[in-house]
């Protein structure tokens, strides 16, 4: 296991440890698809109060002042003939906790994918990264899992793109109808993330960033469409212009508790064949996640590391589920400074 780097345990017998982790997470059961913790997921942790009541209102999401949020398709999107038709809505919850004021924000019945472009402050690194909020595939958690990551990316001198992705529906989703996981007829979602990687990609002189620096990085769900397009590289949908052409693998990616990966009967996405053209990846996930599995991040360490592919993996003992930027005295929270010695590792940040 040459190409794994795990914290937090002794580097002898490495593939030992990871067997040994799988065996106790399968002897504890499969927890990473039961409906209602992935509604929850989807939203930011509720503070109850009678004068502050959760919003959910009917409009398009709003980035923050003196941003710019521009559609990733010059028309329709692909497949949008399958979209439900139901209104944009934005879902306001009080959250003290939240970095830059006391609310958060999620998004539902995304039609029309965007991309939010934040510059960065200070020096530029020339890096970019695209940042997948998650929710579930029925929401787009735009506050915890978005604005607040791109603005510290930003603070780092790293370009970030935030993607506002179609749901609901559109990838890998619990369904109560059947009590399962359900597979999309068209994975919408998916081919909005690669065509807003080959969009960033085109721009990069226009965005003043290296077009070998580009990087993917998801939360949750999100995780899931990092995993996804580091190793889907043929269009997931017919190409609509000459920007479809170019690259849409990422040169590095970030899963933080990724989700959807590790299925019944404890075995990767049947869909999600782990190339050798993947990535250098980063990985992080909580042992006492009850939303998506640890699972998760080792099947797919594992699997990237079979393929030769480099892989840097953390497990937390405590962080839960939708571990963030916000301050916590769960193990988790060195995530960002670990991310950061990752990033000079690869020669991404200096």
């Amino acid at each position: 296991m040459n190409n794994i780097r795990l914290s937090g345990v002794c580097p002898i017998s490495l593939r030992r440890y990871i067997v040994a982790g799988l065996a106790l997470i399968f002897s504890v059961g499969f927890a990473a698809f039961v409906a209602p913790k992935h509604r929850e997921a989807a939203l930011p942790s509720k503070q109850t109060s009678a004068a502050q009541p959760d919003r959910q209102l009917v409009g398009v999401w709003t980035p923050p002042a003196g941003l710019v949020q521009e559609p990733i398709w010059p028309g329709a999107a692909p497949n949008s003939s399958l979209e439900r038709g139901k209104a944009e809505t934005v879902l306001t919850r009080w959250t003290p906790e939240a970095l830059a004021g006391d609310t958060s924000q999620a998004v539902f019945n995304v039609s029309i994918p965007t991309m939010t472009i934040f510059p960065p402050k200070g020096h530029s690194t020339r890096a970019a990264i695209v940042v997948f909020p998650g929710g579930g595939f029925s929401a787009v958690v735009i506050t915890s899992e978005g604005t607040e990551i791109c603005k510290w990316l930003a603070e780092q001198g790293i370009t970030c793109i935030l993607s506002k992705y179609r749901v609901p529906y559109t990838g890998h989703h619990w369904d109560e109808n059947c009590n399962c996981g359900v597979v999309p007829a068209s994975p919408n979602a998916l081919q909005d993330a690669q065509r807003t990687l080959r969009l960033v990609r085109s721009r990069a002189t226009e965005l003043g960033i290296d077009s070998t620096k580009i990087g993917a990085m998801g939360f949750s769900a999100g995780g899931y469409l990092t995993a996804q397009v580091s190793n889907i590289f043929k269009l997931a949908y017919r190409p609509v212009d000459k920007i479809d052409q170019v690259s849409s693998r990422p040169d590095f990616a970030i899963a933080l508790y990724p989700g959807h990966i590790c299925r019944p009967g404890r075995r990767i996405d049947p869909d999600l064949h782990v190339s050798r053209s993947a990535p250098p990846t980063f990985l992080a996930q909580a042992w006492d996640d009850q939303v998506d599995d640890i699972c998760n991040a080792l099947l797919y360490a594992n699997a990237l590391d079979q393929e030769g592919v480099p892989a840097e993996v953390h497990l937390f003992a405590r962080g839960g589920h939708g571990f963030n930027l916000r301050k916590g005295k769960n193990a988790s929270a060195p995530w960002p400074t670990l991310l950061q010695s990752w990033l000079r590792s690869i020669d991404i940040i200096g």
